[in-house]
């Protein structure tokens, strides 16, 4: 017998990419992912991951991956991005699957901004609900989906443990991307919003207890939200934190078995 491991990964911009390092050396030491969960850059990860691509070219994909191809700007209102494009490549790289549809069970986490309530994604089409899980409040126009206006599912559940736990996990292992770069050049109103939005997640994770069994913070502070030319370097300090935590995996998965055992 062996556990269900749950995987949760957190919001962080392009410092996500650190998300497939941790599921490259997941991978080569045969530990079994058996759920997903997804904020964010966590959401888009955990789609393509899920559709079934090879890590390896995940790895040569975040390589290519660049902000401006994605950048459909419009009249602000409620933000300067229309998303759209953005839909489209999620829709190319999932094979426009539903999440129902995809080989590792995924949750997708977002804000109903209206209602102040945290939205799951577990069915229906993989673009809505990771464009409505990346819409960064400020930049991304809100999704709107079955009568809700959603954002950026980090601003409620930075990094979705207990969504993994709640998905059937017995082990959740969380990955959080999204520390605080202090001294950062801020020229734009997108560094003055990603900024404000990592402080005061940064704040609220003090606050707030986590319920994952092992917590992988890869080294990633040095890094702003949008410096996705970094990934190789990003995906590397992913591989490295993992490496760190490997013993503490083992060792949670060796407990658990022995609970089993004990109470058979």
């Amino acid at each position: 017998m062996k556990p269900k491991i749950g995987l949760a990964l957190g919001s962080g911009g392009s410092r996500g990419f650190a998300h497939l390092g941790v599921l490259k050396v997941l991978e080569r030491e045969g530990i079994q992912v058996d759920y997903l969960a997804g904020s964010s850059m966590g959401s888009l990860v955990g789609a393509l991951y899920s559709a079934g691509h090879d890590i390896d070219d995940l790895y040569r994909l975040a390589g290519t991956f660049r902000n401006k191809y994605f950048m459909d700007l419009t009249v602000p209102r409620m933000g300067f991005i229309q998303g759209e494009k953005f839909k489209q490549f999620v829709r190319l790289f999932t094979h426009s699957k539903n999440i129902e549809d995809l080989n590792i069970p995924l949750s997708i986490v977002a804000t109903d901004i209206i209602k102040a309530e945290r939205v799951i994604f577990t069915k229906g089409p993989i673009d809505t609900a990771v464009r409505a899980s990346t819409s960064i409040p400020g930049i991304f126009v809100p999704e709107k989906s079955e009568g809700r206006l959603l954002v950026d599912g980090g601003v409620i559940d930075r990094v979705p443990s207990a969504v993994c736990r709640d998905m059937g996990a017995d082990i959740v292992i969380g990955v959080d991307v999204s520390q605080v770069k202090k001294n950062a050049e801020i020229n734009t109103i997108y560094d003055v919003i990603m900024q404000s939005i990592d402080i005061l997640q940064t704040e609220i994770v003090h606050l707030k207890s986590s319920s994952a069994n092992i917590l992988i913070s890869p080294k990633v502070e040095q890094f702003s939200g949008k410096t996705f030319q970094y990934a190789k370097e990003i995906i590397k300090l992913g591989e490295e934190s993992a490496e760190a935590s490997l013993q503490d995996i083992i060792t949670e998965i060796e407990r658990w078995k022995e609970y089993q055992a004990v109470n058979e």
